[in-house]
């Protein structure tokens, strides 16, 4: 019988970072990949990490479940590609403690996007990651997690959008045998919008024999499994719901059953929006259809995520009864324009104020008293 493929999506933490096995396990996944903290805050300097008690059960609670590998995604605001000397050195911290957080809860992987140049020339970005990467992981001769970089989209002036690039940084790092074990992390949606003709099978077989050449296959730990909302070759990331993007249900399809990319220890991970109660669960389910429809999981009724908003989750276009009204444009009228009532307490409370403080004002100076002619 042929080994299951390893499937996951990306799942919450709030509340608790073992909540995320709860949720993945009812959802009926055997991967999975989580946040280690917030993503769009930079750790605080007295942050303690994660408690030895809170990793020690949530190592524990994983090895029951089967669970597995995780992959932890770093923190958005990492920017080791950065010029700006400050942003770069909080990079370096930042990732510094991801890895340890990583290590704590025993994780496989942590993925990292390069960054961006911010405007600047591409090669000595390169560089900057490189050396980022190996000033983070100073010390951790274990190397129990893998570090893997993912591929972006080519929005703005975003490194790693080019296979070629990726290389360049494996490379760098792998030239100190002191430097931390790595790999890469291919996003579907991410090669699609960066020009990779994965959405027919004259191109997926042209894109594997790329990855293959310029990466290696046996580099790719993980694949970030999401459909495009944009078209192809836009350089813009936005992921979509399975088969409801411009690869398509039978693109995705292709490109996961491919032989040279269906592997028993390669994990597929879902990115994919959770706009409503649910969504989770229909794309965990057509993963599995497309995968393995014989061998699809219970869901565990009730499991899943409330809607999520985060980096590759897009907030939903403001509603017309909040979007801001264009200069210029008429308006209703106020609902202001009479004068505002105000409770009986609150006008009593008032009064009396008032009252007691005419009565000092009248002590303080008092007036003569008129005589009537």
């Amino acid at each position: 019988m042929a080994t299951r493929p390893r499937i996951g999506m990306h799942t919450s933490i709030a509340g608790d970072c073992a909540q995320a096995l709860e949720i993945a396990h009812g959802l009926g996944c055997n991967a999975l990949q989580i946040f280690s903290g917030s993503p769009r805050m930079w750790p605080r300097p007295d942050s303690k990490g994660i408690a030895p008690e809170v990793a020690e059960r949530f190592r524990a609670r994983r090895a029951e479940l089967g669970i597995g590998p995780l992959a932890i995604h770093a923190n958005y605001l990492i920017n080791l590609a950065s010029n700006d000397p400050f942003l770069w050195t909080r990079s370096v911290a930042a990732f510094r403690d991801e890895i340890v957080r990583g290590e704590a809860l025993g994780a496989e992987f942590l993925i990292l996007h390069p960054g961006s140049s911010c405007g600047g020339e591409v090669a000595p970005a390169i560089a900057r990651v490189a050396r980022g990467l190996l000033e983070a992981a100073q010390g951790f001769d274990g190397r129990r997690v893998r570090i893997l970089l993912e591929n972006t989209a080519g929005q703005g002036f975003c490194v790693g959008c080019k296979l070629e690039e990726l290389r360049e940084i494996l490379d760098l790092c792998a030239a100190d045998s002191s430097g931390p074990a790595m790999g890469v992390c291919l996003d579907t949606a991410h090669l699609f919008a960066a020009g990779y003709e994965i959405h027919t099978a004259e191109g997926l077989e042209r894109t594997i024999e790329e990855i293959e050449r310029v990466l290696g296959l046996a580099r790719v730990h993980v694949i970030h499994v999401n459909d495009s909302k944009t078209a192809f070759g836009s350089r813009v990331d936005r992921h979509q719901h399975m088969g409801r993007g411009e690869i398509g249900r039978e693109a995705l399809t292709r490109v996961l059953n491919h032989p040279r990319l269906r592997d028993a220890e390669r994990a597929f991970l879902l990115e994919t929006p959770i706009d409503k109660r649910g969504d989770d669960r229909e794309n965990v389910r057509a993963l599995w259809e497309m995968m393995d429809p014989e061998n699809i999981p219970v869901m565990r009724r009730g499991a899943g995520h409330r809607v999520i908003r985060d980096g590759f989750r897009k907030k939903k276009p403001t509603t017309a009864t909040t979007r801001k009204k264009p200069a210029g444009s008429r308006t209703q009228k106020s609902t202001r324009s009479k004068p505002r009532t105000r409770s009986t307490p609150v006008r009593a409370k008032r009064a009396s104020f008032a009252a007691a403080r005419r009565k000092r004002s009248a002590a303080a100076s008092p007036r003569k008293a008129k005589t009537r002619v």
